[in-house]
């Protein structure tokens, strides 16, 4: 789950890590009260949607750069370009995303300019702090034209962040004097508690600034939660916010579903993320379009088989349904079973393929063969794959 930024910095406040300070509005009338509130002369205007990008975005009627600096005179003026407006970048696609938040923040007198992320390092399941000397950046672009501008730290979550390698990625930052020292200590390490705190699966500053003061300041914030730790942070889930994220991929949610959206027309229901994986690439190989990534777990039931059908059946590009399950621990006959009450309950209309193999096999394709619905089965993955996108191809012609 992801997070705007004004939400992040307020945690970063909790966790006393320092940040510009700021005020998020979501009404025109909020704005003169809140630039008013702040210091300086120049403030910062900041779009607020779940996408990066944004200072080079360009809003659909035109307007330019969802980040702006502006006097206090202009700021107003600026923030009523954004607000409602819809912006696109790389990240949004060309739909773009309307901005239903603009936050104001001080400007800083920028001196230099640093990247840092915490997030899980796959390879070892620990948690790696990736530090950069080039800030405001792509880090994969500085990853791989600049790589002795990053530093990499791994760090064992049995004994925590040691002192020994704040001390390291401080001085590679050229943060070794006592005072700046002092305040990197106390940034990295909220930002390691944060990530722990909360179940975070990346917290991100970029940039991370040292002022033209000597003040070392979050100037940006973006933080991605585990989905599957949620139920531990009620708080956290009373951040999330929906007008963000498709709504489907939120209903899938309330069923232990793992669903997103795609702009295929065939849809696909699997269990296990690398079969579903799988399921997606084979239905490319035989040219068709993936639709979706639904993933209904091990344990999928009756009911959750029934929503995964409401789910898919929502996208109104969906020509064609595939399901393909193996069954390990889920029983092909339990799947069948659920499949068989699903489509009726659903009334569903649309092409069906489905591949069953595993555990009761043959009872389970006997109860698709005699259950009366129309369908079409398949013996194995690439004859599903193929069935489906020739029986969609037919019926679109």
């Amino acid at each position: 789950m992801n997070i705007h930024e004004y939400q992040a910095k307020e945690l970063f406040k909790e966790f006393g890590i320092a940040i510009p300070n700021g005020v998020a509005v979501k009404s025109e009338n909020e704005f003169d009260s809140a630039i008013a509130s702040l210091n300086g002369d120049l403030i910062v205007v900041k779009s607020q949607i779940h996408a990066g990008g944004r200072g080079k975005g360009t809003f659909v009627d035109g307007f330019q750069g969802g980040v702006k600096l502006a006097s206090k005179a202009e700021a107003a003026g600026i923030a009523k370009k954004m607000l409602g407006n819809t912006l696109v970048t790389k990240q949004t696609g060309p739909a773009g995303r309307q901005v239903g938040t603009v936050y104001f923040t001080e400007a800083s007198d920028i001196a230099k300019e640093y990247y840092l992320s915490l997030l899980i390092d796959r390879s070892t399941g620990k948690v790696a702090i990736i530090a950069s000397t080039a800030g405001g950046m792509d880090i994969e672009k500085v990853a791989e034209e600049t790589p002795e501008q990053i530093m990499k730290m791994i760090v064992d979550a049995d004994i925590g962040l040691q002192p020994f390698q704040v001390r390291k990625l401080g001085f590679f930052l050229g943060f070794g004097a006592k005072e700046l020292m002092k305040q990197w200590t106390a940034i990295i390490k909220g930002l390691y508690k944060l990530f722990w705190t909360k179940d975070c699966s990346m917290v991100e500053v970029n940039p991370l600034i040292l002022t033209e003061d000597n003040r070392i300041l979050a100037l940006d914030a973006k933080v991605s939660f585990d989905d599957n730790a949620l139920f531990r942070h009620p708080e956290i889930l009373e951040l999330r916010d929906p007008h963000e994220e498709d709504p489907k991929e939120i209903e899938a949610s309330k069923f232990g579903l793992n669903y997103i959206a795609l702009d295929g027309n065939i849809a696909c229901m699997v269990n296990g993320a690398g079969l579903a994986m799988s399921t997606m690439d084979i239905i490319k190989h035989f040219g068709g379009n993936p639709a979706n990534f639904l993933d209904v777990g091990g344990g999928a039931n009756e009911e959750a088989i029934t929503q995964a059908f409401n789910i898919l059946l929502k996208d109104k590009n969906v020509k064609g349904i595939l399901v393909n399950i193996f069954g390990g621990i889920m029983r092909c006959d339990v799947i069948a079973a659920g499949v068989i009450a699903a489509v009726k309950n659903v009334g569903l209309t649309l092409p069906l393929v489905v591949r069953l193999e595993g555990t009761n096999v043959e009872i389970g394709r006997k109860m698709l063969a005699e259950s009366g619905i129309k369908l079409t089965t398949a013996d194995s993955l690439a004859d599903a794959a193929e069935k489906i996108v020739k029986i969609v191809a037919e019926e679109n012609k």
